[in-house]
């Protein structure tokens, strides 16, 4: 078995995280990484360089002297892919930017990501990972009624997990997938520009979608709803909450679906409750709800958090302890999935950190040594130095699109999965979004994460709509799917089963906790990683565990589908094979905390933590002006700097609090404006999504969308954020009422004659199922 990355060479001038993070991505599915440090080592010394740089080699330059200089430029030639995350034109300076590069080596891949974009006005910026969270409002409170409770102060909730520079590394690993499998046909590379502020409008996805006629938003005709199922759905959602257990233990409990409600009803001995919520055909009011929340506390608190787990694993119901990271990577799931590998690194001996998040049936990637000393490959690095040997037939065919003409069939639902298949359309495939006409009565995030795809309504549950799917599996490239584990099995629509329809199709999976391991049947949704991973149990401290302002499991683990399926798709090139691919939130979430998640002797678990956390030093976090909040982000280097700006004595143990002083007596733009002057960053911190999404730069740059959407009007949502020169992304069309693409469908794949048939069973269903946000 090989590595789908393994004929691949990337030089990574990366630091801090985003640029190592996207190294080691790479390198975990074989590609050979040559990490570029300056003397002296890495600019950040952090454990987590143990994981952003495992599978690498290494080899130190300091880009002020000509020889080393040199030395990089002949690193570039003989490359195919150069990652960097300075801010813009420093590599420029140097002449090793992304231009003169890729001119000197047409076949050069060269993915930038900077905090701000080269011409967002911001681009000068230190943009650390704090700065970037200010200006998306990352760190607003994601409960309500604690917003409320501090509308005095608006305290800004920080939250130590690096998302933004975990998502420029998923969505760069991805579009240098994506460009390689461009360059596959055309033997051209191209330059990509992945910067952090774009990246983060994908992770606030569906939180910053607006409809901008609300009375088109509600589904008013309740003729023909099962109150039933309304009934239910009140009441388990009045429950979903994260509960204190007998054993002191916190468990967030998010319900199970309304089929298995009773059993958990039954097995929690709740059905005996009685006279307060039986009459299913009336809503639950708010007096009602209170009760059965008060009682919902009282309940969990009966039983140890393991009796509650053991018992929603019986009854198909969604909970998860909330572990601390270090009761994750111990456990058995995580051992046996492989989201914990043991790597004994050179430093910190034996030592457990994240798994790969990509999963490859026949191109399985590994982590092949752990992190390289500094310059540890110097003298064999060099001794390979010469212009890598590649075919300069460049094709006359112009491609535009790095995904053009794949075919893509998306069954997945809610977020992680349909966020793959938008993803893939973005990049050129075709995607046609197939839902169950009988799942419920709407569609749920559909404008959200439905936009570039056509969309079937079709039963594959009947023999003629299942018989329906296998012929479209006949001319596709791709299925993409989101259920737990098994589900499609049953139905015959497993990979082993498409395999046989086609030989040579990529299977992409996509769920909670993997394929593998004691937890992979089990169901989960965003909170449920959240609190399995370590991830609630940081943001509560020692409270109750909270959650993050974004569903970054989601949105995350759906880039990272995308990018296994780019991976199975440019070995398929290479090859005619197709594969399966997967991966999983927990995946995604271990990957979003690997600046902490290593286990070793001596580790102290000190990062910053709870509601009233503020940032991780003295240099990099929130201060409170005269008239709001803003972000300090400086490195330690910088403290004298500051200090003598505000003629203060750089005494660390009195700081802080002249600090919080002498910010108080002034405004926030007076602050970032002389911060900024004496070249240490610092933004304000912007309070809202909305605020967000309507900034000149989104809208200019297309990170907002706000387009028609027929009977609906105007919708706005999310665009991609990756700049590729060549093969552009593209959000593609607005989201398609659901149903209403059953004829052209069906007309491309040659199954026009069936469709009176399959309308008049009720196989497809044209109309009747709504678009739900």
């Amino acid at each position: 078995m090989t590595s789908a990355l393994e004929h691949i060479k990337v030089i990574d001038f990366g630091h801090y995280i985003a640029g190592p993070l996207t190294g080691m991505l790479l390198a975990d599915q074989g590609a050979d990484v040559i990490k570029v440090d300056p003397p002296g080592g890495p600019r950040w010394n952090t454990p987590a360089n143990a994981t952003w740089n495992r599978g690498k080699r290494s080899i130190l330059l300091d880009l002020k002297s000509s020889s080393d200089l040199d030395i990089a430029r002949e690193l570039i030639q003989s490359a195919d892919v150069v990652i960097e995350n300075f801010r813009p034109g420093v590599m420029d300076k140097l002449g090793l930017g992304p231009i003169a590069m890729t001119d000197s080596n047409r076949s050069l891949i060269y993915c930038s990501i900077p905090g701000f974009a080269s011409d967002d006005s911001r681009a000068n910026m230190p943009a650390y990972e704090g700065i970037i969270g200010a200006a998306t409002a990352t760190y607003r409170t994601s409960n309500l009624a604690a917003a409320a409770a501090d509308l005095e102060t608006n305290q800004p909730k920080y939250t130590a997990i690096p998302i933004a520079s975990v998502y420029g590394a998923f969505q760069s690993a991805t579009a240098i997938t994506m460009a390689l499998n461009a360059r596959e046909r055309s033997n051209l590379g191209q330059r990509i520009e992945v910067p952090l502020f774009d990246s983060m409008f994908q992770s606030i996805g569906v939180f910053g979608a607006k409809i901008h006629n609300q009375s088109n938003s509600e589904i008013t005709d309740n003729s023909n709803k099962d109150y039933q199922q309304q009934w239910v759905s009140s009441v388990r959602n009045s429950w979903t909450d994260t509960y204190q257990c007998k054993d002191g233990r916190w468990l967030r409990f998010t319900g199970t679906s309304n089929k298995n409600w009773n059993d958990f009803l039954d097995a929690a001995g709740v059905t005996s409750w009685g006279e307060d919520w039986t009459d299913r055909t009336k809503a639950l009011d708010e007096e009602t709800r209170e009760k059965l929340k008060t009682r919902a506390r009282a309940l969990f608190a009966s039983m140890t958090s393991i009796e509650w787990e053991q018992l929603m694993s019986d009854t198909g119901s969604e909970g998860a302890i909330c572990l601390t990271g270090e009761e994750w990577l111990q456990s058995d799931h995580a051992k046996l999935s492989g989201a914990s590998i043991k790597i004994t690194d050179p430093d910190y001996g034996d030592m457990l950190q994240p798994g790969l998040n990509v999963r490859m049936s026949l191109t399985p990637g590994r982590v092949t040594t752990p992190a390289p000393r500094p310059n540890q490959h110097r003298s064999q690095i060099l001794s390979e130095l010469k212009p890598k040997s590649r075919n300069t037939d460049h094709t006359s065919e112009s491609i535009t699109k790095a995904l053009h003409g794949i075919k893509v069939l998306d069954l997945c639902i809610v977020l992680s999965g349909p966020t793959m298949g938008r993803t893939l359309a973005e990049y050129g495939a075709e995607v046609v979004k197939i839902d169950n006409p009988y799942r419920g009565d709407h569609i749920e995030r559909h404008y959200d994460i439905n936009r570039g795809k056509r969309s079937l309504l079709l039963d594959l549950k009947t023999d003629d709509g299942k018989r329906t799917f296998l012929n479209m599996v006949k001319n596709a490239d791709v299925v993409a799917q989101n259920y737990r584990l098994g589900s499609l099995d049953k139905l015959g629509l497993g990979y082993e089963d498409l395999k046989k329809v086609k030989p040579d199709i990529i299977y992409a999976s996509l769920n909670a906790y993997g394929q593998v391991g004691p937890w992979a049947k089990l169901t989960g949704h965003e909170s449920i990683a959240q609190a399995a991973t370590g991830m609630m149990t940081r943001s509560g401290g020692n409270g109750k565990p909270g959650s993050q302002a974004n569903p970054v499991n989601d949105y995350g683990t759906g880039f990272m589908g995308a990018y296994g399926v780019a991976l199975a798709l440019l070995h398929r090139q290479r090859t005619g094979e197709g594969q399966h691919i997967d991966s999983s939130l927990a995946y995604t979430a271990s990957t979003l905390q690997s600046q902490f998640l290593q286990v070793y002797d001596g580790k102290v678990w000190n990062e910053p933590s709870g509601p009233d956390a503020l940032g991780s030093s003295l240099v990099h976090r929130a201060y409170q002006a005269q008239d709001g909040w803003f972000f300090l982000g400086a490195k330690e280097d910088d403290i004298g700097s500051i200090s003598n700006f505000l003629e203060l004595a750089d005494d660390l143990d009195s700081l802080q609090v002249h600090l919080e002083e002498r910010f108080l007596t002034k405004s926030v733009s007076y602050w970032t404006e002389k911060l900024l002057d004496i070249g240490v960053g610092a933004h304000e911190i912007i309070n809202g999504v909305g605020e967000v999404m309507a900034h000149p730069w989104a809208v200019a740059h297309g990170l907002t969308l706000t387009r028609d959407h027929g009977e609906i009007g105007l919708v706005t949502t999310s665009g991609p954020s990756p700049r590729l020169s060549m093969t552009p992304v593209e959000p593609g069309i607005p989201a398609q009422r659901p149903g209403s693409n059953a004829d052209e469908i069906m007309r491309d794949y040659h199954m026009e004659e069936e469709l009176p048939h399959l309308i008049n069973s009720g196989v497809i269903v044209t109309e009747g199922v709504e678009a739900g946000f």
